[in-house]
């Protein structure tokens, strides 16, 4: 799972992803404006989001993604304990509120908790589709038990497909979630790893479950293609 950290102090966003790494991938933006332009993209699971940054504060930020339909779950940072500053972060969309200074298991159970609720499944750190089961721990993928061989991309395809099953994920979507906004390498290299993916799964017929949309970008879909 991949979460952006939007914290405009270094030290801190530091420690968080310090701290988030072992369980997830993490991205970091450090001012109201590149954590709003990075958050719209929708490719992150969840979202760190501190209210007092450079140029938009966190209330902002927040408005402005879920006015713009992005439902993706944030967990606000504040050093600030009133409820009404906490009131406010619930009325813009928050999922849940975390006061500074906070320990590090309190961060870790106050996030999964709100990935839990989003998910419906979570996080006894595997994902499922129909008899397919993902380890996203040790990243490791089986069908009906039998092992299927992927590298680390093709995992990572995989996972991403699992997670957002029945929705349509663009190519721009996949490619900056899997290889990132300052990849050198072009959005084609989508197009590789899931011809590769479909491979890996045509074997055991879960090939027909991965639906291409010309143009656009492909869904795990429920229905057999």
């Amino acid at each position: 799972m991949k979460l952006l950290i939007i914290e405009d102090d270094p030290q801190l966003s530091e420690t968080i992803c310090d701290t988030l790494r072992p369980s997830y991938e993490t991205a970091q933006a450090y001012d109201g404006d590149e954590g709003l332009y990075q958050a719209e993209q929708n490719i992150y699971d969840a979202i760190i989001l501190d209210i007092m940054l450079p140029h938009r504060n966190g209330y902002e930020v927040l408005r402005e993604l879920r006015s713009r339909g992005v439902r993706t779950p944030v967990l606000m940072l504040t050093a600030k304990d009133g409820i009404d500053d906490k009131l406010k972060g619930f009325r813009e969309g928050a999922d849940d509120y975390l006061v500074k200074p906070f320990h590090r298991e309190e961060l870790l159970l106050r996030l999964e908790a709100i990935l839990r609720r989003a998910t419906g499944e979570f996080r006894d750190q595997t994902l499922g589709f129909k008899e397919m089961k993902l380890n996203l721990q040790h990243k490791t993928a089986t069908i009906n038990g039998e092992v299927l061989h992927l590298n680390g991309k093709q995992f990572e395809l995989l996972e991403y497909l699992v997670h957002n099953k029945n929705t349509i994920l663009t190519k721009d979507q996949i490619f900056d979630r899997i290889w990132g906004f300052e990849s050198e390498t072009s959005t084609t290299v989508v197009e590789v790893y899931a011809s590769h993916l479909r491979k890996h799964l045509k074997p055991s017929g879960y090939d027909r479950y991965i639906r291409t949309f010309r143009g656009l970008g492909y869904m795990l879909s429920d229905q057999e293609a």
